[in-house]
């Protein structure tokens, strides 16, 4: 072999070295959902009762962000904004859907822009919509095909699963066992280890993956369906949570008064005919999945390290939306009040610091941060912000309000949050015909007070109206060949 062929040999083993060394380099994603988790259920927020040590040790690593808003308190249109970066407004996203044939098969959802730039995606669980009946059967769901390399489900027993249960709800005499129900609270004191059921399958597949996909980049979504209803959890994780220890919210005397018949949320401890007994161990219940979900997370988390993974890879953490446990005797989602529409996240970038950010932040927000931090090109069609600053200025301001919308029980259809860091304003239909909440949130974070029809509040609801209306404009202004009626 002559000189200059030695030369160019070494320089085409020069360049795949190089090649391989910058693949390498290029930051993993592991991105983690829980399923109907509130942030006051977290010890790394706010509740001194329910105990949840592995997403609190991800906490003190990553930033977290204290006013994190679902775009649509129920599971499908959520996981259909954030996964594809529009408002539910835009695509009219509203339903159990991946909201694919709304956007079109030109447009990328976010883990879909990895996957095409090289990157090996999977799912594994619930990422995109999928019901109880998914998880006893272990099928697809509401998932969108062309956003991973491969998918795997976690199929597991639910209200059937083995064990002491009851059903918490429409259950006055308390003689009702555990039944299916997509709006029912059904409890299960689980036999059986974690992985016997569908969250550690999960984290054991998850587990298996990092370890086999360690060489090239990734972008993993674990969607763990805890603390979802029916409440299912191995017996042990009630054992941390006797029911007759709880402490429910305050019952206000009238408190219903000045909410209007829009607002009252479609679960309540009324129509649930739930005795404070019930409400008491549905707490308690919904308690013990979190903390099997925390160990799940655990677990995974430990892999990452073990396998010399944390280093060069980005973790995110969040939830679908919010859960009412009692407050104003409300349950499960779909309404805005704050426990219903406000999330955890927390975001873990390596070589950032941990922090605490209080500014207001979308899942919206996830699609243009995590893939600007990977150096992809991010599609400018798209409707969150980009954090990327937050991690290095917590004190960052990212928005001056946050955008929720849900469906509602009068005739106008949409109900709307716009929520500054002093107001929460609820409309009912976008002419109010259903009626408004206005809560100060400085003075009020339980929202017991509704403001709306004072007089020396006209001038503030006329203004958060106006933000409402704007908002409404620019998120319909979109290039998804959708048309909407005056």
């Amino acid at each position: 072999m002559g000189k200059y062929q030695k030369l160019f040999v070494l320089y085409l083993l020069f360049s795949c070295f190089v090649g391989t060394a910058q693949e390498l380099k290029r930051p993993n994603v592991l991105f983690i959902i829980a399923d109907d988790l509130t942030a006051t259920a977290l010890s790394s927020y706010e509740n001194q009762a329910c105990h949840t040590p592995n997403i609190d040790r991800l906490a003190a690593e990553a930033v977290q962000y204290t006013h994190a808003y679902t775009q649509y308190p129920v599971c499908g249109p959520s996981r259909a904004s954030l996964m594809f970066g529009y408002y539910p407004s835009a695509t009219e996203t509203y339903d159990y859907v991946s909201g694919r044939d709304k956007v079109g098969a030109d447009r990328k959802s976010w883990s879909q822009l990895f996957k095409d730039a090289g990157y090996y995606t999977a799912r594994v669980s619930k990422i995109f919509h999928m019901g109880t009946k998914d998880w006893v059967e272990g099928t697809n769901g509401a998932d969108d095909e062309a956003s991973w390399t491969e998918r795997f489900n976690s199929q597991g027993p639910q209200w059937n699963a083995e064990g002491v249960g009851e059903l918490v709800q429409k259950n006055p005499y308390g003689v009702e066992p555990p039944k299916q129900g997509k709006n029912l609270m059904s409890i299960v004191r689980a036999e059986g280890e974690d992985n016997d059921y569908s969250d550690g399958k999960t984290a054991d597949k998850v587990a298996e993956l990092l370890r086999a996909h360690k060489d090239k980049p990734f972008f993993l979504g674990v969607g763990f369906i805890r603390p979802h209803v029916p409440f299912v959890a191995p017996k042990r994780y009630f054992e941390l949570y006797p029911y007759q220890q709880v402490v429910l919210p305050p019952k206000v005397e009238n408190d219903w008064d000045d909410i209007p018949a829009a607002g009252i949320n479609y679960v309540t401890s009324v129509n649930g005919m739930m005795s404070e007994d019930q409400e008491k161990k549905a707490v308690a219940a919904y308690y013990a999945a979190v903390a099997y979900m925390d160990a799940q997370v655990g677990k995974v988390l430990q892999v990452l390290k073990e396998e010399g993974l944390e280093e060069n890879t980005i973790v995110v953490f969040t939830s679908d939306h919010g859960f009412h446990l009692g407050e104003h005797r409300f349950w499960m989602k779909v309404s805005l009040h704050e426990e219903s529409v406000r999330v955890p996240l927390l975001i873990k970038v390596p070589g950032k610091k941990p922090a605490v950010c209080h500014s207001l932040v979308e899942l919206l927000d996830l699609y243009p941060t995590i893939a600007a931090l990977a150096g992809l090109d991010v599609p400018s069609s798209l409707q969150g912000e980009d954090l990327s600053k937050t991690l290095d200025d917590p004190k960052y301001k990212v928005r001056d309000m946050a955008f929720s919308v849900s469906q509602s029980k009068g005739k106008r259809g949409e109900a709307f949050l716009v929520r500054t860091e002093k107001w929460s304003y609820i409309q009912y239909g976008e002419d109010a015909g259903e009626g408004m909440e206005l809560y100060d949130m400085e003075v009020d974070v339980k929202q017991y007070n509704n403001l709306a029809h004072f007089p020396q509040y006209r001038q503030v609801v006329a203004l958060l109206q106006q933000k409402l209306k704007q908002k409404l404009a620019s998120v319909r202004t979109n290039d998804l060949g959708i048309h909407y009626k005056n």
